[in-house]
This record gives C-alpha cells, structure tokens and sequence, in this order.
C-alpha cells in the first residue's frame, strides 16, 4: 500500500488518514521507518498465540469507531489479510465505499490458501471498487456478477513498490552477508502458510535437507517468518546443515536485494510470486494450487507442491536450469503490471469522488 499512499499524498485534493493494525508488530515497524511513513492510528492487537476470530473482533470494534469519528468518503484495503476483511466489513457496517487494492485473486479451493482464499472473496463482495492486478482477475470478478464499471486493471502495487526498494542501498546482516558470499550461489526460501504447517512442512524440510546435503556448494538461506512455531518446525530436519541459514526475516529493503541476488526462490507466499517477476527471477511455488497463475503462464514460476520427493527433484532441476540460464525465458515479461499501479488507482478514485477540476 506504500506506492498507493505517497501516491495520495502528492495530490492536493485527497486527505488521507492511515490506520494499522500492528498484526506484526517488527514487519510494519520496518517498512513504515523505511518509507518515513507515520500511522494516523495504530491499533496495536498484537498479542501472544493470538487466534483469527480475536484479531477480527478486536479490529472491527476498533476501527468501527475511527470510521464513526471521521465519516470517510472511501475506505481502502490490500490485499487478502484478515485486516483486509475486516477493513472491509467496518466500511460496510458503516456505509463507507471501500475500494479493494489486489482485487479478484482466486484459487479452486476456498481453505488454499487459508485463511486469505476466503478473505479476498469476502472483501471483494463488500467492496465497491476492484482495483485487479491482472485481466484474468477482473474476469474472475465478472464471473462473480460484479459490475465492470467498478472494476479496473491496475497491475500490483507491488511491482510499485519494488521499483522504488531496489534502487536503495542495502547493509544485509553479518551472519546473512557472509553465509551468502562463501557459498557459489544461494537459494531464498520463504515458508510460512498456515495449511502447510504439520505434515507438508515436515516434507518440505525434509525434502530441503536432501537436496542441501547433495549439494553443498549451494546454500538455502531459509527467511524465517515472526511465527516461532516454524523455526522449531523446520530445525529438526534442517539444524545443524553447514550450507543452511535460519535467519529472522530481514527488512523489506535488505529482503528486495536477496531476491535480486539469489539463484532462484522457493516460497510459499502469494506476494513474494510477483516481486520474483518484477525482479526477473524464478519462483518454485510449495502449493498445490496458485491465486497468481499469470506467474506460471509468463514462465516465471512453477507450483510443486509439497511431495518429498516431488519437491527435492524440482529443485534440483530448477538449479540445472537456472544455471544454464534456461530460467526465467529471457523473453518473460512482468505480468503484475509496468510499477504504475498507484498512478491508476488514485485517478480512478478522483474520477468517482468527483475531483476532477477540483486540483
């Protein structure tokens, strides 16, 4: 949402007022500091082991209040979080249009992933405008019966936001800077989805060791999610290997410079799939199934699952290819849009508030 609200900010017709909910305390704090960003309202509901229902509730009944203090013409939200969801529903309650940033995403399943595959199709059926990253998107709209005059092909944001990190400096970590530079070349892994904790995340690692201790050369420098429930999961299998790192998700600007460098990635995540392509660098996705299909179309990407040996194969296949330069086709194209997302979004919404003229 960063490009979105520098993008508001530079327009003299839009007061913007920014409300956080602080889910993750060290991930905002970061990205808010890097971008000299200070939160209107900071809800701060971080609390220990805390379940889904209780971050909703605890965020409806708060942010239904701002919005009743401050009758706001528009309410945007991003993306497919709880927050998301729940930013969505206060605006309903109270009749404030909300317009939804990485509208109309889908995958086959409503539990792939969880709980953000339900999230995103809530929201968007509270929403009144749909700002798509892709075409494909929209037409996911359609089928769903909402009305096109709402909807608009944007591109991502992200790929916004990686233009303006990637031309930052960056001072990686110590421990981070050395593993990666006595190494040939390292692979970024990302795992944190819910519906791959237990049983997939034990084939996942085991699968990583495997393909570590073949491979030596090689490191896996394994960006560790806030949760500590993952370190204690993937250790077991993955504890104790020379070329492997657990280390605690860098900054955001630190983390757009791993991905730049590293061989190639291999994630769980939904938005880390499309800041790979805005990077021009190959994804292998641990899902069975991808609400970002245009990444996988455009040859940047390939969903693998979580089978063992399904997974140790992939990878040291994607690193034959990669080295011979096979990955991603040097032909491939971004398919999340040309970093002029925000520009659209905050026209679109001038053109609706009846702005236009009024600059």
């Amino acid at each position: 949402m960063v490009p979105v609200i520098r993008a508001v900010t530079s327009r003299k017709f839009f007061h913007h007022t920014l409300a956080v909910t602080a889910q993750h305390r060290e991930l905002m704090d970061q990205v808010l500091g890097l971008f000299s960003i200070e939160p209107d309202f900071d809800l701060d509901i971080m609390e220990e082991g805390q379940e889904l229902d209780e971050i909703m509730t605890r965020t409806l009944a708060r942010l239904g209040g701002i919005i009743r203090k401050l009758r706001p013409d528009c309410i945007l939200v991003q993306g497919d979080t709880t927050t998301a969801l729940t930013g969505a529903l206060a605006g309903f309650y109270n009749r404030v249009p909300v317009g939804h940033v990485e509208a109309g995403l889908r995958t086959s399943d409503r539990f792939l992933p969880y709980p953000e595959e339900v999230n995103r199709r809530l929201t968007d059926q509270l929403s009144s405008f749909h700002f798509c990253p892709t075409e494909g998107a929209r037409q996911n709209l359609l089928a769903e019966d909402l009305p096109d005059e709402n909807i608009l092909v944007t591109g991502n944001t992200v790929v916004d936001a990686v233009n303006l990190v990637a031309e930052m400096p960056a001072a990686l970590p110590a421990e981070v800077e050395e593993f990666c530079n006595n190494l040939r070349e390292y692979l970024l892994v990302t795992i944190h989805r819910r519906e791959n904790w237990g049983e997939p995340l034990a084939r996942i690692s085991s699968a990583l060791a495997s393909f570590a201790r073949e491979h030596s050369e090689v490191g896996l420098l394994i960006a560790l999610h806030p949760n500590p429930i993952l370190r204690k999961r993937l250790a077991p299998a993955l504890g104790g290997l020379a070329n492997v790192l657990m280390s605690p998700a860098p900054g955001y600007r630190e983390f757009v410079h791993l991905m730049k460098d590293a061989a190639f990635i291999v994630t769980d995540s939904g938005g880390i799939q499309e800041e790979a392509c805005a990077l021009a660098k190959f994804a292998l996705v641990l899902r069975p199934e991808t609400e970002r299909p245009e990444a996988v179309e455009a040859g940047f990407a390939r969903v693998i699952g979580t089978d063992t040996e399904r997974v140790e194969s992939e990878v040291s296949l994607t690193l034959e290819q990669v080295r011979a330069r096979h990955l991603p086709p040097p032909t491939a194209d971004n398919p999340f849009g040309d970093g002029r997302a925000a520009q659209r979004i905050t026209e679109f919404l001038a053109r609706r508030l009846h702005a236009v003229g009024s600059e």
